[in-house]
């Protein structure tokens, strides 16, 4: 992201936490530290990249309680700095989001995230905010987004709408990373609108409980979070140039608990102008086997099955794939749990991607993770050969305090 729209975000937040009265006593300071490390196990595809990449990272969490009546205010400020790439360099306000909570209704006004979805290894439905595609290779971290929400809780559900006021652009890894297209990808991004990054979004999601299912409906319309890539002749070569187009998108997510049993479905549809409109779901279950061998240990086993119905297959890696995983639980006072996965395209028979997480607490304030990916792909034509030689291991460990 370029330094002036950071500038652009950070003004934002702070004029909004400039305009909002701090009378209360009570205020919470929570942070987090974390230094992670990452080891490559293949040669590198391109020449600039390296083996080894490190990164250190900090999150610290504001919150005052706004002298009662349902009004507080959070702010959360975050910084990434790596050994290797320039590019996954960031400070950002995760959140400094206002809100009042009424008897039936609640209002957000700022920079905030929301998450949409049920599944384990995609969100199709999760659209508010842009990813943040460096912090991690599964996705999970996001950007802050400014926006308004408004929500409507009542006996038929819970109604939340949206005014996204600015678009945030995804960062991508420079030269010297890994994990990355073989080409170069542009600073400067292209948009379907005149309005660029200040054309204003909208989406509406409707949320209920019927039964023994979790169901939710949305809407978006707007700019899409996930670009497209246009080739482009530079002065320096070939290079990738990413450009967001105008989508409208519908969405469902549903979970189910039966007993042992968590049933997970979420569907898209999305049309615009400039794109090819396409249908999209994954679903599957978990079920759990609780204390396992008569010990306090649970063991879960997870299927999911994902399909795109757009014909290239190289718009994503997640077209028609089964995904096999296996969740240990330990139950133990370090909250010890490793999640394991097996990713088979079912298009290419030659790949698959294998991946380990798990985490553990050490004493009371600090949690170590390990996170490994080992990727397979012999066709170019699929999205997953541009990290066929990315396989890597880290090893990431937070202080909280």
């Amino acid at each position: 992201m370029h330094i002036m729209k950071k500038f652009n975000l950070i003004t934002l937040a702070l004029a909004s936490l400039a305009s909002t009265s701090f009378t209360s006593q009570a205020v919470e300071l929570h942070s987090q530290i974390g230094i992670e490390a990452r080891y490559f196990t293949q040669d590198p595809a391109q020449s600039e990249q390296t083996d080894t990449q490190g990164a250190i990272r900090g999150e610290f969490e504001f919150y005052w309680d706004l002298g009662g009546n349902g009004n507080n205010f959070i702010f959360k400020p975050y910084f990434r700095a790596d050994s290797e790439d320039s590019e996954r360099h960031l400070i950002d306000i995760r959140e400094a989001m206002y809100l009042h909570v009424g008897d039936d209704w609640e209002v957000r006004a700022g920079v905030g995230k929301v998450f949409w979805g049920v599944t384990e290894t995609l969100h199709l439905v999760d659209i508010i905010n842009q990813t943040d595609q460096l912090a991690a290779f599964d996705g999970e971290e996001k950007l802050g987004q400014p926006m308004v929400q408004l929500s409507l809780i009542r006996d038929w559900g819970v109604l939340e709408a949206f005014v996204l006021p600015y678009f945030r652009e995804a960062d991508f890894a420079g030269a010297e990373g890994r994990l990355r297209a073989p080409l170069p990808i542009l600073d400067e991004a292209k948009y379907e609108d005149d309005d660029e990054e200040n054309h204003i979004d909208f989406a509406l999601r409707w949320s209920h409980t019927l039964g023994d299912w979790d169901v939710g409906l949305s809407l978006f319309d707007g700019t899409s979070r996930q670009a497209e890539f246009l080739p482009t002749v530079t002065k320096d070569g070939l290079a990738l140039q990413a450009f967001y187009p105008q989508i409208q998108q519908a969405g469902l997510d549903a979970q189910m608990v039966s007993g042992d049993w968590l049933w997970k479905l979420e569907a898209i549809n999305r049309t615009g102008d400039l794109i090819t409109d396409y249908t999209a779901a994954i679903g599957g279950f978990e079920y759990t086997l609780v204390g396992l061998f008569d010990s306090d240990m649970d063991l879960g086993l997870v299927a999911e099955y994902s399909y795109d119905d757009r014909d290239d297959a190289g718009v994503t890696a997640n077209q028609n794939d089964l995904i096999l995983g296996t969740r240990w639980v330990l139950n133990d006072a370090e909250s010890t749990e490793v999640l394991m996965g097996f990713s088979q395209d079912l298009d290419y028979s030659d790949t698959q991607s294998l991946f380990i997480e798990g985490s553990t607490r050490v004493g009371e304030s600090t949690v170590i993770s390990l996170d490994a990916w080992f990727f397979t792909s012999d066709d170019p034509e699929e999205i997953s050969y541009n990290v066929r030689k990315d396989d890597f291991i880290q090893l990431d460990v937070a202080f909280y305090f």
